[in-house]
């Protein structure tokens, strides 16, 4: 599946401080799929015409989907799909919804114009027989490079976030790695220039034989002054020193406002080290340390933050992380996942956006 669309655009007016909002939306009932679609369909429904009122519309949406093998067909063909999802930009990804929803949505509204693409790339049966992540992440890249060239856009200036979803991840993320590395090298992407705010995630496509997949998020008005590239040096060690290309975090700076876009963060500290083996707890609050760093470094709070994704390597850390989360964050919408890091030690990831 290649999906490639504008956000939905709104040309009504409204004050700064809502000109964007995210939400999770996610159905109550535990009935069969299609009842659940159904039931999110009329919610997705209602929401959307509150924004509307609000002068805000869709831009873009995030399926989260429990079994993508048993689901992902059904999804495509329902109405919430067709006439309200699709329409717009939109990725669907296996990342198992951790409140038994079986399917979620993360969704943006906004009440001015797009000025974004978003690309989900995903590869078909064909392209994926016979082929390793390695390979499969190349011909991704290949297939974004190629359609941003035709617009007159680079991968260096113009991509601000990719999310990278590696199924299998303890086995296939080295060859993603360094296929990375390599298409970065070769258009000039470096630890002397910069690279890209990045999450590479567990994640399951619909493609069965399908190991990688991507999104990426493009704004094609921008030149290289409108990012800034955070570090957080005290906290964080630069991602090239073990070997992998990723920004932590991209401040972009457009004409009324920053957007912040945090990668996936880990608890980790400036030496690169995994730290607090074993202690979901103690992750999770050093983690967010982190990220509070990030944000920092751009001139942002964690009150800026719109919404948190988290990734879970064991299902069972739910409880624990979902009660720091509320008691910590009580009002920022959150989606908790069954997503594999990337390395086994850590076990607990998160990603965000920030707007000021």
């Amino acid at each position: 599946m290649h999906t490639e669309k504008h956000g939905t655009l709104c040309r009504e007016e409204k004050p700064k401080q809502e000109m964007d909002r995210y939400n999770i939306i996610k159905p109550s009932g535990r009935g069969a799929f299609a009842l659940r679609i159904s039931e999110l369909h009329l919610l997705l429904a209602d929401y959307l015409d509150e924004e509307q009122a609000n002068g805000r519309q869709l831009q873009y949406s995030k399926i989260f989907l429990s079994d993508a093998q048993n689901q992902y067909q059904l999804l495509i063909e329902s109405e919430l799909y067709q006439k309200v999802l699709s329409p717009c930009a939109c990725s669907i990804i296996e990342q198992p919804p951790l409140d038994g929803s079986k399917i979620s949505i993360l969704v943006k509204t906004s009440d001015k114009p797009a000025s974004f693409l978003f690309h989900s790339l995903r590869l078909s049966d064909a392209e994926t027989n016979g082929t390793n992540s390695y390979i499969q992440t190349m011909l991704l890249f290949d297939k974004y490079i190629k359609s941003i060239t035709q617009r007159g856009l680079t991968l260096k200036e113009h991509c601000v976030r990719t999310w990278i979803y590696v199924a299998d991840i303890d086995v296939n993320y080295q060859g993603m790695v360094k296929a990375r590395n390599d298409i970065f090298r070769q258009y000039g992407l470096t630890a002397d220039t910069h690279f890209i705010a990045s999450t590479g995630i567990g994640g399951f496509s619909e493609t069965r034989g399908a190991s990688v997949a991507i999104d990426f998020l493009t704004y094609p008005d921008i030149q290289e002054d409108d990012k800034t590239y955070l570090k957080a040096l005290d906290n964080l060690n630069p991602t090239h020193e073990y070997g992998v290309a990723f920004e932590r975090g991209t401040r972009l700076t457009q004409t009324d406002d920053q957007t912040f876009f945090i990668s996936g963060t880990a608890s980790i500290d400036k030496f690169g080290h995994v730290v607090y083996l074993g202690d979901i707890q103690r992750q999770t609050a050093r983690l967010l340390e982190n990220i509070g760093a990030l944000l920092r470094d751009g001139g942002a709070t964690m009150n800026d933050v719109q919404y948190f994704v988290i990734y879970l390597r064991d299902a069972s850390d739910r409880d624990v992380v979902e009660q720091f989360m509320q008691k910590a964050f009580p009002h920022t919408p959150r989606i908790l996942l069954h997503a594999k890091v990337c390395r086994p030690e850590w076990l607990v990831e998160m990603e965000c956006i920030a707007k000021k």
